[in-house]
């Protein structure tokens, strides 16, 4: 810093003033993290926003590739990966009984981060030093995001059990953005006072949430509909369960359900997961009728699609008490008993033997019941009423009283087809179980 200097050797009077003042602190150090902040923002917006788009295509009812690359745009590819997982899971949106498909968590993803490179941007082009107490509102703001991404990626690790690409990106840009605000703060000039502004952090968080408003409220005034939520796509001719092969699953009470799944079926599971996350799971009386699509039983399937599926099926069928926990089981394994039972059927043994003595290990129950000529025949029967509703062959489905629930409506729009299907009063209520 110079040293102000002052030549005042007795002037006299009116004078030139050669007197000189040493500038204000330019607070370039405290400019340069603010660059990290913006590229941090820039990137959590990209990354945001193509997560984002994925979400909104997928509600067309039609099948789309999905981005799922720590570059951003590239990797679009059609079939499973962690970013599709993460995208059909409950907590990809918030509002789903009111929006179909709900309100996508990376819009307001997109309103932050935009938002974040919107304040930046402007402390950097100020005509004037970053105090501490701009600094200060920069860490306050990019908390946020930090705190989500803490949040999220604990969902994403241990309750959805995958890892979404371009959810990593959005939370190293996250943690870019923090970083760089942190250093911000170390480096800036010191504040002019002691007392926080608190009006000035007043009209930026005002700021802040308009962003999050605006783009929230667009999106819910132009959000896609389906105009089929309530009609559903075909009804049950024979509902009733003469045969008795239907199994209750939980203990919902209310309107009478029944989901049509194949326990090694992997979006079964998905669809388990996301029925057990909502709050219709409690407010049906939910049963499920066991469509293995596995040759070894179903002649209407020509490959087995799920094998092993069948044994799965003889078991749970085999322990109605039990059925839940067996299904659980089978959705937490799917991947090792679908490859226990093509090990066993590569090797020349059709009757999956090694997966069979698994289950009867893990549910003593199904012990002398499991490939009986009885329990093959219950099988048997769950299949032909399904063809008896004319049912196509796929898994899940699932009817709501008598109606079906459009296959487009299992994922996203679940929540929100089941509320307008009870609002509606066409589906019949307080449904007995058998």
């Amino acid at each position: 810093m110079t040293t102000p200097l002052s030549f005042d050797d007795n002037r006299p009077s009116g004078g030139q003033d050669y007197s000189y003042s040493a500038p204000p602190p330019s607070g370039g150090s405290g400019r340069m993290p603010l660059f990290i902040v913006l590229a941090g923002a820039l990137f959590g917006a990209l990354f945001s926003a193509i997560s984002t788009s994925d979400f909104i295509s997928h509600l067309d009812r039609q099948v789309h590739s999905i981005h799922c690359s720590f570059i951003p745009g590239a990797a679009a590819e059609i079939g499973e990966s962690g970013c599709r997982t993460v995208m059909m899971s409950p907590y990809s949106s918030m509002f789903r009984d009111s929006l179909w498909g709900g309100m996508p968590i990376a819009l307001l993803a997109v309103a932050v981060y935009a938002y974040l490179v919107m304040h930046a941007g402007r402390l950097l082009l100020a005509n004037k030093p970053i105090t501490k107490h701009d600094s200060l509102y920069l860490v306050a703001a990019a908390l946020l995001p930090a705190l989500m991404t803490v949040i999220y990626a604990y969902i994403a690790i241990v309750e959805i059990g995958a890892v979404c690409k371009l959810c990593v990106g959005v939370y190293v840009s996250s943690g870019a953005v923090l970083v760089g605000a942190v250093l911000a703060h170390v480096n800036a000039a010191p504040a002019p006072s002691s007392q926080l502004p608190m009006g000035q952090f007043g009209r930026q968080f005002g700021e802040g949430v308009l962003y999050v408003a605006v783009l929230a409220i667009f999106y819910a005034l132009f959000a896609p509909t389906s105009p089929k939520s309530t009609q559903g796509c075909g009804t049950l001719v024979k509902k009733d369960d003469g045969s008795g092969i239907f199994i209750p699953m939980g203990n919902g009470k209310g309107t009478s359900a029944v989901a049509v799944v194949d326990p090694l079926c992997p979006a079964c599971k998905g669809f388990d997961d996301r029925m057990r996350a909502s709050g219709f799971y409690k407010k049906l009386a939910l049963q499920s009728v066991l469509f293995p699509l596995d040759s070894a039983c179903n002649w209407m399937v020509k490959d087995s699609l799920h094998p092993g599926a069948c044994a799965v099926s003889e078991a749970m069928l085999c322990d109605r008490e039990g059925a839940e926990a067996i299904l659980d089981y089978a959705f937490a394994n799917q991947e090792n008993l679908r490859a226990l039972a093509k090990k066993d059927r590569d090797s020349g043994q059709q009757n999956d033997p090694k997966l069979r003595a698994l289950l009867e290990d893990k549910f003593p129950k199904v012990k002398g019941c499991l490939g009986s000529a009885k329990i093959k025949n219950q099988v048997n029967k769950s299949l032909k009423w399904a063809v008896s509703n004319a049912l196509p062959v796929l898994t899940p489905q699932l009817f709501i009283g008598d109606k079906r629930v459009c296959d487009e409506d299992t994922d996203l729009g679940l929540e929100y087809t089941i509320a307008k299907m009870l609002e509606g009063g066409g589906a019949s209520s307080g449904g007995k179980r058998r």
